[in-house]
Formats: structure tokens, C-alpha cells, sequence
């Protein structure tokens, strides 16, 4: 699922350059992506837009005027772990991420099953919670978003 999304991100510039969900099905399946793939890949596409739209509705004012702190249920830090939420923090207190953004990214993430969910999986899932709104990573963001945890050298603090 995440080799579509990362092939959609970077094929269509915005959302809305994909074709619609048929033609886009059977592109990707031309492309050699599998059935089952495709089909995750879309529905979860699916479930970002409804979720990005009912956070829309429900907290208009909450990216202005957000100045607490978000605590973690036990639930969530089990199933996200420890990897995930410092990320999604540290891309929060950098302002990368705003407070609806965040909660997105935290609802997105617990979608997709994975306990602990890799912090490669949540830098894609960060990625298209961006694209999906038509916004652009800045270059540091991007930068960290496609850092290679592997290849990373330490970051030095001075």
C-alpha cells in the first residue's frame, strides 16, 4: 500500500491531478502494482479525504488558537509507539504540523494496523496528509521526511 501512495506523491503534484478512482485503479495495476495493493492504497486515500474533511468541520478555529499540549492515551502510545509520536512532535513543535494536521496524521496512522507503526510509514503518512490538503513540505521538512533512518547521521546539537 505504501509503494502506491509514495507512487502517487510522486506522480501527482495534487490530489486532484489523479484521475478518478477506475482510471487511476487501472493505471496502477498497468504499472504492476498488485489488486490488493491498489485497492488498500485507494481506501485508505478514501478515508484520509473524510477524515480531513469532518477535522475541517469540527475544529475550524483549532489550528489559530492551539496552544496546549496533546497527551497520548495508553492505547495510542502502544499501537503509534514511541518513534512515531516523537516525530509527529517534533514536526508539530517545528510548526510543520498544526494541531489538525497532527490529529490526521495520529488517525491515519492507527488505521493502518501496524503495532508499532514504523516511522517510515509515518513519514508517508505525513507526506500525504500534506498532499492531500495541496500543501507543499518545506525544504527542511522534506529533507526529514526522506532522511534515511539507516544512512542518518547523528545530529549534532551545538
Amino acid at each position: 500500500m505504501f509503494d502506491v501512495l509514495v507512487y502517487l506523491y510522486e506522480t501527482y503534484y495534487r490530489p486532484d491531478a489523479c484521475p478518478d478512482s477506475a482510471a487511476l485503479a487501472k493505471k496502477l495495476s498497468a504499472i504492476g502494482f498488485e489488486e490488493e495493493e491498489i485497492s488498500k492504497a485507494l481506501g485508505w486515500l478514501t478515508d484520509l479525504a473524510e477524515s480531513t474533511h469532518e477535522y475541517a468541520i469540527t475544529y475550524p478555529q483549532q489550528t489559530a488558537f492551539s496552544f496546549g499540549i496533546r497527551i497520548y492515551a495508553e492505547q495510542e502510545m502502544e499501537a503509534l509507539g514511541t518513534a512515531a509520536i516523537g516525530f509527529i512532535q517534533f514536526l508539530e513543535s517545528a510548526k510543520m504540523l498544526n494541531p489538525v494536521q497532527r490529529e490526521i496524521v495520529i488517525d491515519r496512522a492507527l488505521a493502518i494496523g501496524d503495532t508499532p507503526v514504523p516511522l517510515d510509514r509515518v513519514k508517508v503518512i505525513v507526506l500525504m496528509v500534506l498532499w492531500s490538503q495541496g500543501k507543499e513540505p518545506d525544504g527542511l521538512m522534506f529533507d526529514e521526511l526522506f532522511l534515511d533512518d539507516e544512512d542518518a547521521e547523528p545530529r549534532l546539537l551545538h
